[in-house]
């Protein structure tokens, strides 16, 4: 069975993103550069909400015309070979290639776990890691702690139930962030 796995930014608060939307304080230092590749290359598939989703289909087809980073000038041709799913009870359909899911969010997510490959990886946002948490179907959180308190803003994870953890691993990057790598308990 394939894995699913929620990658994250947050800051030190706990946050996504700042109290006006701001995602401009997560820094990608060569190490954390470095294990992101690592990450995305044991994806079979990258998963977005729909919110998410919106940011990336922006940015990362045209990523060379847009930044000189070489974290993105590496990144853009991976995002664009890899398959993509987009979970969303609006959309109807997406732009690249990717794949709509989300009227039946567990059954769907279920069959893409039951097929043969790599892992599943559910990058940011926070809606639909919510709601795959409370079916369930996460099966592993790595959340990369940056070192900035935003003192409010969208949390990683919406009040809900309680969620009991098992820490896998910790591992410092760039003498900046810290990855914080949990499996469900």
């Amino acid at each position: 069975m394939r894995k699913l796995v929620y990658w994250v930014h947050q800051s030190v608060d706990g946050f996504i993103e700042g109290p006006n939307g701001e995602f401009d304080w997560p820094a990608m230092g060569p190490e954390l550069s470095a294990y992101s590749f690592e990450l995305t290359g044991r994806a079979d598939a990258f998963l977005y909400g729909r919110r998410v989703w919106e940011l990336m289909s922006w940015y990362w087809p045209r990523a060379e015309s847009r930044s000189q980073d070489p974290h993105d000038l590496a990144f853009a041709p991976i995002w664009r070979r890899t398959p993509k799913i987009v979970i969303s009870r609006t959309l109807e359909s997406a732009e690249f290639d990717a794949r709509v899911i989300g009227r039946d969010l567990a059954t769907e997510v279920a069959a893409l776990k039951a097929q043969p490959g790599g892992e599943l990886l559910l990058t940011g946002g926070s809606g639909a890691a919510a709601a795959l948490t409370e079916l369930g179907l996460i099966d592993e959180y790595q959340v990369v702690v940056h070192p900035v308190v935003l003192g409010g803003g969208k949390p990683v994870f919406p009040a809900k139930d309680r969620l009991d953890l098992r820490l896998a691993e910790t591992r410092g990057f760039d003498g900046r962030s810290v990855l914080l790598r949990y499996a469900r308990a």
